[in-house]
C-alpha cells in the first residue's frame, strides 16, 4: 500500500510516499527504511521507486521522499545543500520512527548516489540510524569531481565554482550551472533518471558537494552495519569513491562490486543486484 505523506525539516514541508507491505495486521511493528534519492532528482520514478517497491515486497516499510528544494518539497529549487539534505534525513527519521507501524529501533537508510553519500553521512552522525546502504555513491567531493571533469573540464569547473564564490560574497547573483556541467551522465542512462529532474543549479550547490564528505564520519556508523554496493566500471560515479569509503569505515561492512552493471544497478531486468542486496538484508538487517 502506498500513502502520500508530508512532515517538516527545518519549517519546510516535505513530501514523501510510504508504501507498507500488505501482509501487515494491526499492531505489527515493521523494520523501515528510507530512500534518498539522487542529486537534483525525486522520489518519483526510477531508483527510488524501484527500490522502495523492491524492499517493501520483501516485508520492510519503505519512506522515498523529496530532499527541500527538489520534487514535491518546498524550498528554492535547486539549491541544494549537502548538510541540508543530512538535517532532512535526520528529520525523516524522526518522522517514521513515530509511525505506530514501525519498530523505531531498526529504521535503516538507502541512498543512491548524491542520496548515497548523504546516507553514509547521515549513518555516521546519527545513531538512531541501524542500518546503511549505499548504492553507487561517493566519499570525497573533491577527489569525485577530479575524476569526473577531466583536463580542460577540470579548469573550467573549478573555474565556474570560483566565479560563484565570488559573485555570492560580492552580493550578485549566483552562477547559474548546468547539471551536465556539475555531474556528467551519459547519455544513454538519463533517461533513468527518473522524474521532476532539475536541470539548472546555483553554483552553490556544486561547491556544497565539492566540500562534502562522508569520508570524514562514516566510521561512526559502526557497529551497525554498513554495505557499500557499487558498479564495478561507473560511468557516473567513479566506483573508487566506495573503495575510499570502505578504507574509511568501521566494521560490519561489506564492499559489493558488480560487473556488468552501470550506474542504475536496481534497474527492472538487473536481478543480480537485487539478489545480492536481499542476500546482505537477510544476513545483517532481516525483516
Amino acid at each position: 500500500m502506498e500513502t502520500s505523506v508530508t512532515f517538516l525539516s527545518d519549517n519546510l514541508k516535505l513530501a514523501g510516499v510510504m508504501h507498507t507491505p500488505k501482509d501487515m495486521s494491526p499492531g505489527d511493528k515493521r523494520a523501515a527504511f528510507l530512500i534518498l534519492h539522487g542529486f537534483g532528482t525525486s522520489k518519483d520514478g526510477s531508483t527510488p521507486e524501484i527500490m522502495a517497491n523492491m524492499i517493501c515486497d520483501w516485508g520492510y516499510i519503505a519512506l522515498r521522499f523529496d530532499f527541500r528544494s527538489c520534487g514535491d518539497s518546498e524550498g528554492e529549487r535547486g539549491l541544494i545543500r549537502c548538510l541540508d539534505q543530512v538535517e532532512d534525513t535526520k528529520n525523516a527519521i524522526t518522522w517514521i520512527a513515530s509511525q505506530d507501524s514501525v519498530d523505531a529501533q531498526r529504521v535503516g537508510v538507502i541512498g543512491h548516489s548524491f542520496g548515497a553519500a548523504v546516507a553514509a553521512y547521515a549513518g555516521g552522525v546519527d545513531e538512531r540510524i541501524a542500518a546503511v546502504i549505499s548504492s553507487c555513491g561517493w566519499g570525497d567531493g573533491d577527489t569525485k569531481f577530479q575524476l569526473q571533469h577531466i583536463g580542460d573540464d577540470w579548469e573550467k569547473f573549478t573555474s565556474s565554482l570560483a566565479e560563484g564564490q565570488r559573485r555570492r560574497e560580492s552580493g550578485e547573483p549566483d552562477l547559474k550551472m548546468s547539471r551536465w556541467d556539475i555531474v556528467p551522465i551519459p547519455e544513454h542512462l538519463r533517461g533513468k533518471m527518473g522524474e521532476n529532474v532539475i536541470m539548472e543549479f546555483p553554483s552553490e550547490t556544486a561547491q556544497s558537494m565539492f566540500d562534502f564528505r562522508a569520508n570524514d564520519v562514516v566510521s561512526k556508523i559502526s557497529p551497525r552495519p554498513l554495505l557499500l554496493f557499487h558498479a564495478s566500471d561507473d560511468s557516473v560515479t567513479p566506483t573508487d569513491q566506495s573503495l575510499q569509503l570502505f578504507s574509511h569505515a568501521g566494521q560490519p561492512t561489506d564492499l559489493l562490486l558488480l560487473s556488468g552493471v552501470d550506474h542504475f544497478p536496481f534497474s527492472i531486468g538487473n536481478d543480480r543486484p537485487r539478489k545480492a542486496l536481499h542476500d546482505w538484508l537477510d544476513t545483517y538487517f532481516p525483516a
